[in-house]
């Protein structure tokens, strides 16, 4: 079978402060690790890159945690060690999350030169009483400021993080934090819901969120105003303007391969035997620091046959645009005929839509997208 596109995601699990939302593999540290840090990481690429059958890695996502407490040049570095043990495609998107905290924006044009080619920024809002709700280290003004330093720094491609549905927020409000954004000019917007995470503060102690009504109204207005405003709405809680989707989280939801390095990545790697391997790191950032070479994974499995379908359609029904068939069968493996029966079931209750060889989520669908996924779950 052809292999799939591969990806690279490079965990940094250190952050500022704790956000009473955030149930991610994310730890509070004052003083980085850096040098230790980035030697293990490549360590640990070491040890996954022989599996890649001379793949070549086309897109990067450095994730965390908040990868811009990390120096400019502990970040080029780290690319460097990437590009000396892995081949890179000839336009290699490579994305860093960042928070707009003064002390991280001063260095965007700095992570520019060292190889970054596409900011992703946690903002969540730009009002002060919600960030504070939110438990943020970052005010309104210097999330604002945060979107010029990246355009004067020459991102062009630049992903905004805004939460909705937040304490005390109507949809007023709601669109007055995605009319900032896009006044900036932001070619990406990921809009998405506050939900309440198990093993967080919000948890244990629930902040009071609007009523069911109100998320609707929200939800309703905040995408007719990026419709009107000419930005796309592609997966579940992308929007982008024409050519600016993520390619790495299309990689994702098109079923595609990718290395995860760092404490607590996963990966998921197609063999040329068509198996599919799902493994996950070291969680602890310390044992992950300690591990010896070889041993920085700490879980592996193979997707047992049965259970590959609902993996896909997982991912692949997150986009609006949905997928075509022979894509399922180059991803997976399998014959469209181990689908046929539910998709053409959810078909007839309007659930799915098939147009010809494309089949995609209708409306309905994508409302109880939980239950139309379930359909294809191995028992």
């Amino acid at each position: 079978m052809k292999l799939p596109p591969l990806g690279l995601y490079i965990h940094l699990p250190w952050c500022e402060r704790k956000c009473p939302y955030c149930d991610f593999n994310s730890h509070e540290r004052a003083e980085l690790p850096e040098a230790a840090y980035i030697a293990a990481l490549l360590r640990d690429l070491d040890e996954d890159r022989h599996d890649l059958q001379g793949r070549a890695v086309d897109t990067i996502f450095i994730g965390g945690g908040t990868p811009s407490l990390f120096s400019p040049d502990a970040i080029g570095s780290l690319l460097r060690g990437v590009a000396e043990r892995v081949p890179l495609g000839a336009t290699t998107e490579i994305t860093l999350e960042a928070n707009p905290g003064s002390a991280e924006a001063e260095k965007f044009a700095a992570f520019r030169a060292a190889g970054i080619t596409r900011l992703s920024l946690g903002v969540q809002s730009f009002d002060d009483d919600c960030l504070a709700a939110l438990g943020r280290v970052h005010d309104g003004d210097q999330a604002r400021a945060a979107l010029g330093y990246a355009v004067d720094a020459g991102f062009d491609a630049c992903n905004v993080d805004l939460m909705h549905g937040l304490p005390g927020q109507d949809a007023t409000a709601a669109a007055r934090d995605l009319d900032v954004a896009l006044q900036a000019g932001i070619d990406h917007l990921s809009w998405y819901q506050l939900t309440i995470e198990p093993n967080t503060v919000f948890y244990k102690r629930p902040p009071a969120l609007p009523l069911e009504d109100a998320l609707a109204d929200i939800q309703q207005q905040g995408e007719d105003l990026l419709a009107q405003r000419g930005y796309t709405q592609y997966e579940v809680s992308a929007y982008s303007r024409a050519g600016r989707q993520c390619r790495h989280n299309l990689n994702y939801w098109t079923f595609g391969d990718y290395l995860g390095i760092g404490a607590g990545a996963h990966g998921k790697l197609t063999h040329s035997d068509g198996r599919i391997e799902r493994y996950a790191k070291r969680r602890q950032p310390q044992d992950y620091l300690d591990a010896a070479a070889g041993e920085h994974t700490s879980t592996s499995s193979w997707l047992r046959e049965a259970d590959i379908p609902g993996e896909f359609m997982l991912n692949a029904l997150r986009l609006n645009a949905g997928f075509e068939r022979a894509l399922f069968e180059q991803r997976t493996g399998l014959d469209f005929a181990r689908v046929r029966e539910p998709v053409e079931a959810l078909a007839q209750r309007e659930l799915l839509e098939v147009r010809g060889e494309t089949i995609r989520a209708s409306a309905l669908g994508r409302r109880y997208l939980d239950s139309v996924v379930a359909e294809f779950l191995a028992p």
